[in-house]
Protein backbone atom coordinates (compact mmCIF):
# COMPACT_ATOMS: atom_id res chain seq x y z
CA UNK A 1 0.00 0.00 0.00
CA UNK A 2 1.23 3.97 -0.24
CA UNK A 3 1.54 5.85 2.53
CA UNK A 4 3.11 9.62 3.03
CA UNK A 5 6.01 9.04 5.08
CA UNK A 6 8.18 12.00 7.10
CA UNK A 7 11.74 10.86 7.71
CA UNK A 8 12.80 14.36 8.94
CA UNK A 9 11.09 17.12 10.32
CA UNK A 10 10.86 20.52 7.77
CA UNK A 11 8.94 21.87 4.77
CA UNK A 12 6.34 20.34 3.29
CA UNK A 13 8.81 18.92 0.36
CA UNK A 14 9.89 16.02 3.26
CA UNK A 15 6.28 14.56 2.79
CA UNK A 16 7.51 11.53 0.34
CA UNK A 17 5.07 8.79 -0.95
CA UNK A 18 5.92 5.29 -0.21
CA UNK A 19 5.38 1.50 -0.99
CA UNK A 20 4.74 -0.08 2.22
CA UNK A 21 3.59 -3.75 3.77
CA UNK A 22 -0.10 -3.06 4.47
CA UNK A 23 -0.49 -2.81 8.43
CA UNK A 24 -2.27 -5.58 10.18
CA UNK A 25 -4.90 -4.86 13.26
CA UNK A 26 -3.57 -6.70 16.64
CA UNK A 27 -6.60 -7.07 19.48
CA UNK A 28 -9.16 -4.78 18.99
CA UNK A 29 -8.14 -2.99 15.77
CA UNK A 30 -9.75 -2.50 12.55
CA UNK A 31 -7.90 -2.28 9.45
CA UNK A 32 -9.55 0.40 7.07
CA UNK A 33 -9.34 1.58 3.56
CA UNK A 34 -9.27 4.98 3.39
CA UNK A 35 -11.65 7.07 2.03
CA UNK A 36 -10.30 10.43 2.29
CA UNK A 37 -7.96 11.57 5.12
CA UNK A 38 -8.49 15.61 6.88
CA UNK A 39 -5.54 17.49 6.20
CA UNK A 40 -5.49 19.72 9.78
CA UNK A 41 -2.72 22.38 11.11
CA UNK A 42 -1.68 19.93 13.67
CA UNK A 43 -0.33 17.79 10.42
CA UNK A 44 1.61 20.31 9.86
CA UNK A 45 3.04 21.20 13.16
CA UNK A 46 4.14 17.34 13.26
CA UNK A 47 5.78 17.87 9.72
CA UNK A 48 7.81 20.84 10.99
CA UNK A 49 8.46 19.19 14.68
CA UNK A 50 6.47 21.47 16.50
CA UNK A 51 6.03 19.78 20.26
CA UNK A 52 3.79 18.26 21.07
CA UNK A 53 3.15 17.25 17.84
CA UNK A 54 6.87 16.08 16.26
CA UNK A 55 6.60 12.57 17.40
CA UNK A 56 9.43 9.76 16.95
CA UNK A 57 10.37 9.59 12.82
CA UNK A 58 9.76 8.20 10.42
CA UNK A 59 5.82 9.00 10.98
CA UNK A 60 2.62 8.82 8.78
CA UNK A 61 1.15 11.83 9.17
CA UNK A 62 -2.93 12.60 9.47
CA UNK A 63 -5.04 11.96 12.33
CA UNK A 64 -8.73 12.26 10.98
CA UNK A 65 -10.42 10.12 8.45
CA UNK A 66 -12.83 7.69 7.35
CA UNK A 67 -13.00 4.41 5.11
CA UNK A 68 -14.39 0.96 5.31
CA UNK A 69 -13.55 -1.72 7.65
CA UNK A 70 -11.22 -4.16 5.46
CA UNK A 71 -10.48 -6.38 8.51
CA UNK A 72 -10.89 -6.83 12.04
CA UNK A 73 -8.53 -7.93 14.49
CA UNK A 74 -9.11 -10.14 17.87
CA UNK A 75 -11.54 -8.81 20.17
CA UNK A 76 -13.61 -6.54 18.18
CA UNK A 77 -16.99 -7.30 18.55
CA UNK A 78 -18.50 -3.87 17.54
CA UNK A 79 -17.40 -3.87 13.69
CA UNK A 80 -16.94 -6.26 10.85
CA UNK A 81 -15.64 -6.08 7.29
CA UNK A 82 -17.22 -3.86 5.18
CA UNK A 83 -18.90 -1.37 7.60
CA UNK A 84 -18.33 2.24 7.01
CA UNK A 85 -15.87 4.32 9.86
CA UNK A 86 -14.79 7.50 11.12
CA UNK A 87 -12.22 8.49 13.52
CA UNK A 88 -10.09 11.46 14.81
CA UNK A 89 -6.97 11.59 16.81
CA UNK A 90 -5.32 8.64 15.34
CA UNK A 91 -2.10 8.63 13.61
CA UNK A 92 -1.04 7.19 10.19
CA UNK A 93 -4.18 8.79 8.15
CA UNK A 94 -2.11 9.59 5.29
CA UNK A 95 -2.02 6.23 3.88
CA UNK A 96 -4.70 4.18 1.57
CA UNK A 97 -4.75 1.72 4.35
CA UNK A 98 -4.83 2.42 8.52
CA UNK A 99 -5.45 0.74 11.55
CA UNK A 100 -7.87 2.26 13.97
CA UNK A 101 -8.75 1.03 17.05
CA UNK A 102 -12.05 0.24 17.58
CA UNK A 103 -12.53 2.11 20.59
CA UNK A 104 -11.80 5.64 18.88
CA UNK A 105 -13.84 4.64 15.59
CA UNK A 106 -17.59 5.97 15.59
CA UNK A 107 -19.84 4.05 12.83
CA UNK A 108 -20.58 6.19 9.85
CA UNK A 109 -24.83 6.35 9.23
CA UNK A 110 -26.11 5.52 5.84
CA UNK A 111 -27.10 8.85 4.07
CA UNK A 112 -23.43 10.44 5.15
CA UNK A 113 -20.82 10.68 2.65
CA UNK A 114 -17.64 9.27 3.71
CA UNK A 115 -15.50 12.37 2.22
CA UNK A 116 -18.03 14.33 4.44
CA UNK A 117 -17.38 11.86 7.57
CA UNK A 118 -13.94 12.53 7.15
CA UNK A 119 -14.12 16.63 7.02
CA UNK A 120 -16.58 16.90 10.06
CA UNK A 121 -14.46 14.57 12.39
CA UNK A 122 -11.88 16.56 13.99
CA UNK A 123 -13.60 20.13 13.11
CA UNK A 124 -17.11 19.05 13.62
CA UNK A 125 -16.24 17.48 17.49
CA UNK A 126 -14.12 20.81 17.94
CA UNK A 127 -16.95 22.67 16.75
CA UNK A 128 -19.48 21.05 19.24
CA UNK A 129 -17.71 21.12 22.24
CA UNK A 130 -16.60 24.83 21.82
CA UNK A 131 -20.59 25.94 21.57
CA UNK A 132 -21.70 23.09 24.03
CA UNK A 133 -19.34 22.51 26.75
CA UNK A 134 -16.64 25.58 26.99
CA UNK A 135 -18.67 28.13 26.60
CA UNK A 136 -22.49 26.80 26.41
CA UNK A 137 -24.02 29.41 24.02
CA UNK A 138 -27.22 30.30 25.08
CA UNK A 139 -30.22 32.61 23.59
CA UNK A 140 -29.77 35.77 22.41
CA UNK A 141 -25.69 35.27 23.59
CA UNK A 142 -23.60 37.54 21.40
CA UNK A 143 -20.28 35.48 20.34
CA UNK A 144 -17.34 36.45 18.04
CA UNK A 145 -15.86 33.64 15.88
CA UNK A 146 -12.45 33.77 14.52
CA UNK A 147 -11.46 32.87 10.95
CA UNK A 148 -15.22 32.15 10.74
CA UNK A 149 -15.03 30.71 6.92
CA UNK A 150 -12.38 28.38 7.73
CA UNK A 151 -13.43 24.66 8.44
CA UNK A 152 -13.80 25.18 12.21
CA UNK A 153 -15.22 28.37 11.62
CA UNK A 154 -18.26 27.04 9.39
CA UNK A 155 -19.32 24.56 11.46
CA UNK A 156 -18.94 26.67 14.70
CA UNK A 157 -21.43 29.16 12.99
CA UNK A 158 -23.76 26.92 12.82
CA UNK A 159 -23.76 24.81 15.72
CA UNK A 160 -23.92 28.50 17.68
CA UNK A 161 -27.00 29.99 15.64
CA UNK A 162 -28.73 26.09 16.35
CA UNK A 163 -28.35 27.38 20.51
CA UNK A 164 -29.60 30.20 19.72
CA UNK A 165 -26.54 32.84 19.70
CA UNK A 166 -25.67 35.60 17.89
CA UNK A 167 -22.18 35.33 15.59
CA UNK A 168 -20.35 38.14 14.94
CA UNK A 169 -17.85 36.52 12.33
CA UNK A 170 -14.34 37.67 11.22
CA UNK A 171 -12.95 36.87 7.81
CA UNK A 172 -10.03 38.08 5.92
CA UNK A 173 -11.53 38.86 2.59
CA UNK A 174 -15.17 39.63 1.23
CA UNK A 175 -15.54 36.36 -0.19
CA UNK A 176 -15.04 34.80 3.08
CA UNK A 177 -17.24 37.11 4.70
CA UNK A 178 -20.26 36.28 1.49
CA UNK A 179 -19.32 32.19 3.01
CA UNK A 180 -19.64 33.21 6.82
CA UNK A 181 -22.84 34.75 5.68
CA UNK A 182 -24.34 31.92 4.22
CA UNK A 183 -23.31 29.81 7.25
CA UNK A 184 -25.64 32.23 9.22
CA UNK A 185 -23.13 34.95 10.42
CA UNK A 186 -25.36 37.84 11.83
CA UNK A 187 -22.60 40.68 11.47
CA UNK A 188 -19.34 40.32 9.85
CA UNK A 189 -16.30 42.40 10.86
CA UNK A 190 -12.70 41.99 9.72
CA UNK A 191 -9.97 41.51 12.30
CA UNK A 192 -9.19 45.46 12.65
CA UNK A 193 -12.82 46.27 13.57
CA UNK A 194 -14.46 43.38 15.05
CA UNK A 195 -14.15 45.28 18.40
CA UNK A 196 -16.00 48.22 17.14
CA UNK A 197 -19.24 45.55 16.19
CA UNK A 198 -19.07 43.89 18.74
CA UNK A 199 -20.04 47.15 21.02
CA UNK A 200 -22.00 48.75 18.30
CA UNK A 201 -24.35 44.96 18.45
CA UNK A 202 -24.45 44.85 22.01
CA UNK A 203 -24.25 48.27 23.25
CA UNK A 204 -20.90 48.42 24.51
CA UNK A 205 -21.73 45.74 27.17
CA UNK A 206 -19.42 43.26 24.77
CA UNK A 207 -19.18 39.61 23.74
CA UNK A 208 -20.39 36.91 26.04
CA UNK A 209 -17.55 34.90 24.51
CA UNK A 210 -14.93 34.65 21.82
CA UNK A 211 -14.05 31.44 20.03
CA UNK A 212 -10.02 31.78 18.85
CA UNK A 213 -8.40 29.53 16.51
CA UNK A 214 -6.12 32.44 15.37
CA UNK A 215 -4.10 33.30 18.56
CA UNK A 216 -1.24 36.21 18.69
CA UNK A 217 -2.85 38.03 16.30
CA UNK A 218 -6.09 38.60 18.02
CA UNK A 219 -5.47 37.66 21.19
CA UNK A 220 -5.17 41.06 23.08
CA UNK A 221 -8.12 42.64 20.55
CA UNK A 222 -10.51 39.44 21.60
CA UNK A 223 -9.97 39.86 25.54
CA UNK A 224 -10.99 43.92 24.96
CA UNK A 225 -14.22 42.69 23.58
CA UNK A 226 -15.56 41.03 26.27
CA UNK A 227 -18.40 41.27 28.57
CA UNK A 228 -17.94 41.12 32.54
CA UNK A 229 -17.26 38.07 32.96
CA UNK A 230 -17.12 36.62 29.69
CA UNK A 231 -14.99 33.51 28.27
CA UNK A 232 -12.28 33.89 25.96
CA UNK A 233 -11.45 30.62 24.33
CA UNK A 234 -7.97 30.31 22.53
CA UNK A 235 -8.26 26.99 20.90
CA UNK A 236 -5.76 27.58 18.07
CA UNK A 237 -2.83 29.82 17.36
CA UNK A 238 -2.73 29.84 13.57
CA UNK A 239 -1.11 33.13 13.90
CA UNK A 240 1.43 31.54 16.39
CA UNK A 241 0.96 31.09 19.70
CA UNK A 242 0.02 34.00 22.69
CA UNK A 243 2.95 35.50 24.96
CA UNK A 244 2.83 35.69 28.08
CA UNK A 245 0.48 37.91 29.97
CA UNK A 246 -0.32 39.28 33.01
CA UNK A 247 -3.18 37.62 34.82
CA UNK A 248 -4.43 40.83 36.84
CA UNK A 249 -5.17 41.45 33.15
CA UNK A 250 -8.31 39.32 33.37
CA UNK A 251 -9.34 40.78 36.87
CA UNK A 252 -9.45 44.15 35.23
CA UNK A 253 -11.54 43.32 32.32
CA UNK A 254 -14.17 42.36 34.18
CA UNK A 255 -13.50 38.86 35.81
CA UNK A 256 -13.18 36.76 32.80
CA UNK A 257 -12.44 33.61 32.15
CA UNK A 258 -9.78 31.87 29.93
CA UNK A 259 -9.44 28.21 28.62
CA UNK A 260 -7.10 26.84 26.21
CA UNK A 261 -9.33 23.51 25.58
CA UNK A 262 -8.10 20.51 23.13
CA UNK A 263 -10.46 17.92 21.39
CA UNK A 264 -9.11 14.92 23.15
CA UNK A 265 -10.28 16.30 26.63
CA UNK A 266 -13.79 16.69 25.37
CA UNK A 267 -13.49 13.33 23.69
CA UNK A 268 -12.04 11.37 26.75
CA UNK A 269 -14.72 8.32 26.97
CA UNK A 270 -16.33 6.41 24.40
CA UNK A 271 -20.02 7.68 25.34
CA UNK A 272 -19.00 11.20 25.04
CA UNK A 273 -17.08 10.78 21.42
CA UNK A 274 -20.45 8.63 20.35
CA UNK A 275 -22.61 11.73 22.08
CA UNK A 276 -20.80 14.15 19.41
CA UNK A 277 -20.09 12.27 16.85
CA UNK A 278 -23.86 11.15 16.69
CA UNK A 279 -25.21 14.89 16.99
CA UNK A 280 -23.33 15.43 14.00
CA UNK A 281 -24.12 12.86 11.76
CA UNK A 282 -27.56 13.45 13.04
CA UNK A 283 -27.91 17.20 12.18
CA UNK A 284 -26.15 16.36 8.62
CA UNK A 285 -28.45 13.50 7.23
CA UNK A 286 -31.06 15.77 8.52
CA UNK A 287 -29.23 18.92 6.34
CA UNK A 288 -29.17 21.29 9.47
CA UNK A 289 -25.50 21.22 9.03
CA UNK A 290 -23.70 21.75 6.19
CA UNK A 291 -20.03 20.97 5.64
CA UNK A 292 -17.63 22.42 3.26
CA UNK A 293 -15.06 21.11 1.43
CA UNK A 294 -12.64 23.46 0.29
CA UNK A 295 -9.99 21.13 -1.59
CA UNK A 296 -9.46 17.41 -2.10
CA UNK A 297 -6.05 16.51 -3.14
CA UNK A 298 -4.83 12.81 -4.30
CA UNK A 299 -1.93 11.25 -1.61
CA UNK A 300 1.46 12.33 -3.76
CA UNK A 301 -0.02 16.27 -3.58
CA UNK A 302 0.08 16.11 0.20
CA UNK A 303 2.71 18.76 0.23
CA UNK A 304 0.63 21.15 -1.99
CA UNK A 305 -2.17 20.51 0.52
CA UNK A 306 0.04 21.73 3.33
CA UNK A 307 1.32 24.49 0.92
CA UNK A 308 -2.30 26.04 0.38
CA UNK A 309 -3.51 25.29 4.00
CA UNK A 310 -0.92 27.06 5.86
CA UNK A 311 -0.91 30.27 3.15
CA UNK A 312 -4.89 30.74 3.82
CA UNK A 313 -5.49 29.96 0.10
CA UNK A 314 -8.52 27.75 0.85
CA UNK A 315 -11.78 27.92 2.84
CA UNK A 316 -13.11 25.22 4.85
CA UNK A 317 -12.35 21.48 5.00
CA UNK A 318 -9.18 19.72 2.92
CA UNK A 319 -9.08 16.34 2.26
CA UNK A 320 -6.04 13.59 1.14
CA UNK A 321 -8.25 11.09 -1.27
CA UNK A 322 -5.23 8.11 -1.25
CA UNK A 323 -7.94 5.91 -3.56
Amino acid sequence: MRAIVVSQHGGPEVLTVRDQEPPKPGPGGLLVDVAAAGVNFMDIYQRQGQPPYGGTLPVTPGGEGAGTVAAAGPEVTEFKPGDRVAWAGVGGSYAEQNVVPAERAVAVPDGVDLQVAAAVMLQGMTAHYLAGSSYPVGEGDVVVIHAAAGGVGLLLTQIVKMRGGIVVATTSTAEKAQLAKQAGADHLATYEDFGEVVKQVTGGAGAAAVYDGVGAATFDASLDALRTRGSMILYGAASGPVPPFELRRLMTGGSLYIQRPTLVHFVATRDELLRRSSDLFGWIRDSRLSVRIGGTYPLEEAAQAHEDLAGRRTTAKLLLLPR
